[in-house]
């Protein structure tokens, strides 16, 4: 009896299994993207400068390789156009806004450089409490400058990790008041001196901007920032009292995603419209720190000077990869609740970036306006 059931329970594991392995990745069909008149124009690599065969192969390698079970989507831009996109798991991954978790840092970035703009602040060089009331009931916070939270050196000791950190106890609500949750918070360190790569400064961002602004900060941005990009599936998460989620927050699409990239990587411009100060985008995506987890970090950007890339990264492997130097915007999503080893990590993701951008003819014309480019950065010693 006891054999049988061993039997029985293999049997249904292994069809189990077999059923997941079918659910978990589509067969490679076609890296063609569909027109949908959603303000991105549709050419061929070959139009753009691209090994149209090498792309194939690329495409037919992501969907077969089982490493890579997590992944959701790969799209490729050359010069403001969109090449090649395929979604691993579902089609309808095109229009459904999933999490793209930490990546909503970087759209404060571009949120801050536009709240410049507006005067809502007047120099990342002031301190906080010139913009947040309840720093005079912290004292020990009057020394953390809007400079401070765009480089994660607030000083406060504040823990993304595991069931005891803080970010976890926002995501279940615990806290009243998120923004004096956090002021409140012990420093761990001077502000300015050490990095600590958290939530919880670009939320007490999010919270100048809306106390600034005299609205929620997703409303705001929607006006001087979704709306000119032409953004068409994003939702922000705000928490209970109110406040726009500065960390993570923004659910969107690979394509919607997209645009912030190609914002930055056209100078500040989307389709020739001036949208962000292209002296922002310098200054944003310049190093500000040296080392946070091996890769250079500007104002919430992220730098990797050996390959001169820019990088949109968000928990379980949501990413824009930005080549200046190419014209070139690779997107790639994933699983959003992947935890530890499970996640589809940058390290995966990089040899992909280079398999792809190895596919890009250095001597072919594209038929895009040329980019402005950064200056190069010195690789990495």
């Amino acid at each position: 009896m006891m054999r049988s059931l061993s039997i029985l329970l293999l049997g249904t594991l292994l069809l189990f299994s077999c059923l997941r392995e079918e659910e978990l990745k589509q067969p490679f069909v076609s890296y063609l993207p569909p027109e949908m008149d959603d303000g991105w124009s549709i050419s061929s690599p070959g139009q753009e400068g691209m090994n149209a065969e090498a792309l194939r192969k690329i495409y037919q390698d992501f969907h077969e390789d089982e490493g890579l079970w997590q992944v959701r989507s790969l799209l490729v831009f050359r010069g403001g156009k969109l090449l090649a996109e395929s979604y691993t798991k579902d089609a309808r991954d095109r229009t459904t806004p999933r999490a793209i978790w930490s990546a909503t840092k970087q759209v404060m970035g571009l949120l801050t450089g536009l709240a410049l703009e507006s005067q809502l602040i007047q120099d990342v060089k002031d301190p906080v409490s010139d913009y947040l009331p309840e720093v005079k009931d912290f004292p020990d916070k009057n020394g953390i400058r809007v400079e401070h939270l765009l480089t994660m050196r607030s000083g406060i000791a504040y823990s993304n990790d595991g069931l005891s950190g803080q970010t976890d106890d926002i995501l279940r609500k615990l806290p009243d008041d998120i923004t004096r949750f956090i002021l409140g918070l012990p420093l761990a360190a001077t502000p300015g001196e050490k990095v600590n790569y958290s939530d919880g400064d670009p939320q007490l961002l999010s919270s100048l901007i809306q106390q600034q602004c005299g609205k929620p900060t997703s409303a705001w941005a929607w006006e001087v920032l979704f709306d000119k990009l032409q953004v068409q599936h994003l939702e922000w998460d705000h928490y209970k009292d109110g406040t726009t989620l500065g960390g993570f927050g923004i659910l969107t699409t690979p394509r919607d995603l997209a645009r912030f990239g190609q914002c930055v990587l056209d100078s500040g411009r989307w389709k020739g419209q001036r949208v962000v100060d292209p002296q922002w985008i310098n200054r944003m995506t310049t190093m500000k720190v040296p080392d946070v987890y091996g890769y250079e970090f500007g104002y919430l950007w992220w730098l990797d000077p050996s390959r001169n890339m820019l990088i949109m990264s968000g928990h379980g492997g949501q990413y824009v990869f930005l080549l200046p130097d190419m014209a070139l915007m690779i997107v790639m999503t994933a699983e959003v609740n992947t935890q530890g080893d499970f996640q589809f990590k940058r390290e995966k993701a990089l040899p992909w970036v280079d398999r792809i951008s190895a596919a890009v003819d250095d001597d072919a014309t594209i038929t895009s306006p040329a980019i402005p480019q950064r200056p190069a950065s010195p690789p990495r010693r």
